[in-house]
């Protein structure tokens, strides 16, 4: 049924949801695609895609083909967009596939990015960070909730919440994760290290001196107790004279608050007051010109 199915999607133009005449003959459906009719999936949860692993899903794909098809959907211009199979859909193209088996599936886009988040939520290939990012994108773009996605993927509350935590990492410390230059354990543990710059610090460390993930926890555990006997201008690293007199003048200049903070490596931040949106109208106009 597979070239079948493909003529009647490149001649009935109207078939784009389950209301639609000729529906249920698409629904369920496996075609045999052309390669060149088939759309990356702008919205891709994974972002990195392994040379290597793809050269070897390739020989494998031209010895057996491809065992599971790719699920697509339709879009313009007699095309389909990958909902999810990217990965086999590479692979295909290196072992030189002019088609390639695939579920026809009637989505719209925010149905498309949910399943394809889901179902890469649900393999072994991606790295934590990006298994977290993909929860934050449920939770802002599909308006899905820490219980509904439990249900949805089949993981726990709490799993679901650890990932997310790996987000307020140091975007250092999530890069050396998906590099694994540390473990999922280590990332978990540096969490709970509240200032950025001894965040850092023990992450260098922890990389350097190949600490345990329990030597780890034993270093956040010191850094805590430490941080309880200081008093609260000692846990603020001191600004420099220079920085001092430019925070005053940038107040004087904004007619308002402003308020500067420096680690010891040298990163800050600069927080501008305002009470009101007029206000912050007049300051964006008077920074911008």
């Amino acid at each position: 049924m597979g070239k079948g199915l493909a003529a009647l999607l490149n001649d009935n133009g109207n078939v784009n949801s389950g209301k639609d005449e000729n529906a249920e003959k698409v629904l369920g459906s496996v075609a045999e695609i052309p390669m060149d009719q088939i759309l990356a999936n702008p919205d891709q949860p994974r972002t990195i895609f392994d040379k290597e692993a793809l050269e070897e899903l390739a020989s494998s794909i031209k010895e057996l083909g491809i065992i599971q098809p790719i699920t697509v959907r339709r879009a313009e211009n007699n095309q389909f967009q990958i909902i999810s199979g990217e990965r086999r859909f590479r692979a295909s193209k290196i072992a030189g596939l002019s088609a390639i088996p695939a579920y026809i599936r009637l989505a719209d886009d925010q149905e498309v990015l949910e399943m394809a988040l889901v179902e890469n939520i649900q393999r072994e290939e991606l790295d934590p960070i990006e298994i977290a990012l993909s929860y934050q994108r449920l939770i802002d773009e599909c308006q899905l909730t820490q219980e509904a996605m439990s249900e949805r993927v089949g993981k726990k509350r709490s799993t679901i919440t650890n990932y997310l935590r790996l987000l307020k990492l140091q975007p250092l410390i999530q890069a050396g994760l998906r590099d694994k230059m540390i473990s999922m354990g280590h990332a978990r543990a540096l969490i709970n290290v509240s200032h950025e710059d001894e965040q850092v610090d023990l992450y260098h460390t922890a990389i350097k001196k190949e600490l345990s993930v329990r030597q780890v926890e034993d270093a956040v555990r010191n850094l805590k107790n430490e941080d309880k006997g200081r008093s609260p201008k000692s846990r603020t690293n001191p600004l420099p004279a220079e920085y001092v007199k430019a925070k005053e003048e940038l107040s004087a200049d904004l007619q308002t608050a402003v308020e500067l903070s420096r680690s010891k490596r040298g990163k800050g931040k600069i927080t501008i007051a305002f009470s009101s949106d007029a206000e912050l109208n007049r300051i964006l106009e008077q920074l911008q010109s």
